[in-house]
């Protein structure tokens, strides 16, 4: 799915314009024990309410592309046969209806789910979109429908306790100590099935959700999906960053870092000024050309490839976002860190003088703990050349 088709459904979630007319769930605490069920009528329900609930189930399509929401691929044997599939085709198809089918996801999550602090509001919640009808011109047609996009969207909610406050009494007139009923948070992790691909329902994917880009909750997706996701956002920076300093070795010097840091960067930026919906992409390949550029050697190109490759997988399209933290630019020594802004890291540089390593910036308006100060002449030192 593209942020379009991401955000035609998000749109959605107001009570207005969507076709959610239940919402179902279970609250379970940290035994793994059901407290109670959840099947209430949207319509019945004071407006606000509605309104939370929906905000709750919405936040499941929050996030980035890649980051935040992960797609879901089931194999083609899944889709044919297999209890995963059946199970989430079994709560799309009753459109939440059948209590056994609810009772059986609800045990598949409960058995996997494990949850920092314990208790937890699962919501479900069925959704009928006519989808309107696009002309040529990209303009939506809302009386030409043509499909309809019949969908699930969950979200599990940490549910936590309210913290200790004063509050006023009003039969005693004086103010006292009181602690708020539990309060759900918004959620953790979330899925919709079947995805919404080319504004059509996709039964090969789920849109997959997390709350954390580095904590995408494995064992949900094993017990719901049975199927591999991609790797986090934390772990493919953490092998890409791998398979960088192990291939180039000291070939991994400062210019080749600031090259990598900045064309990628540069495509971060180029894409959201474009607002291109689709998901922005490079390859290790991309990457292997801007280190020639670096006239980095051969081999070592080559290496960096093969270990891509490994960790990565081959022809893997990665997101730039998550090889790189594209709003800073930081230098680190054992005893100090420079903080650059990343449009000017070009001017961190290296220098050997008196046979040793510095790292160099200009020292233009310099500040001490926001005091301006003034440098004074120290004894001229020779400069030997990069490093």
């Amino acid at each position: 799915m593209n942020q379009k088709e991401i955000s035609e459904l998000r749109r959605r979630f107001r009570p207005e314009r969507s076709a959610i007319g239940h919402i179902y769930g279970c609250y379970v605490n940290g035994n793994r024990e059901i407290i109670s069920y959840l099947d209430e009528s949207l319509g019945t329900m004071p407006q606000e309410e509605a309104e939370k609930y929906l905000g709750l189930l919405k936040k499941a399509l929050s996030g980035a592309p890649g980051r935040n929401l992960i797609d879901i691929v089931f194999t083609t044997q899944q889709v044919a046969d297999s209890e995963e599939h059946r199970l989430l085709m079994g709560l799309r198809d009753s459109q939440l209806k059948d209590g056994a089918v609810r009772q059986a996801f609800y045990e598949k999550v409960i058995e996997s789910l494990d949850m920092e602090g314990g208790n937890y509001l699962l919501l479900l919640a069925h959704d009928a979109y006519d989808v309107p009808y696009k002309g040529r011109d990209g303009e939506a047609q809302d009386d030409a429908s043509d499909t309809v996009f019949s969908y699930i969207v969950c979200c599990v909610c940490p549910v936590k306790d309210g913290k200790l406050e004063l509050g006023f009494f009003a039969g005693e007139n004086e103010f006292h100590s009181c602690i708020a009923s539990q309060i759900v948070a918004p959620p953790e992790l979330g899925f919709l099935f079947p995805a919404f691909d080319d504004r059509a329902a996709n039964l090969y994917n789920a849109l997959f959700y997390s709350k954390k880009a580095d904590q995408i909750h494995q064992e949900f997706i094993d017990a719901v999906f049975h199927t591999e996701p991609p790797l986090s956002a934390a772990e493919q920076r953490e092998a890409f960053e791998s398979a960088l300093t192990d291939a180039l070795e000291d070939a991994c010097s400062m210019e080749v870092v600031q090259a990598v840091h900045e064309r990628l960067r540069d495509q971060i930026v180029r894409h959201k000024e474009e607002h291109d919906p689709e998901p922005l992409a490079v390859t290790a390949g991309e990457i292997g050309d801007i280190l020639k550029e670096c006239s980095v050697p051969e081999e070592r190109v080559s290496a960096f490839l093969e270990r891509c490759g490994e960790q990565l997988g081959d022809h893997a399209a990665l997101n730039p976002a998550n090889l790189i933290e594209s709003g800073k630019f930081e230098v680190a020594t054992a005893e100090a860190r420079i903080s650059v802004d990343p449009e000017r890291s070009y001017l961190v540089e290296t220098r050997i003088i008196d046979g040793r390593q510095y790292l160099l910036i200009p020292a233009d308006g310099v500040t001490v703990n926001g005091l301006p100060v003034h440098l004074t002449r120290g004894s001229e030192t020779g400069d030997a050349g990069n490093g």
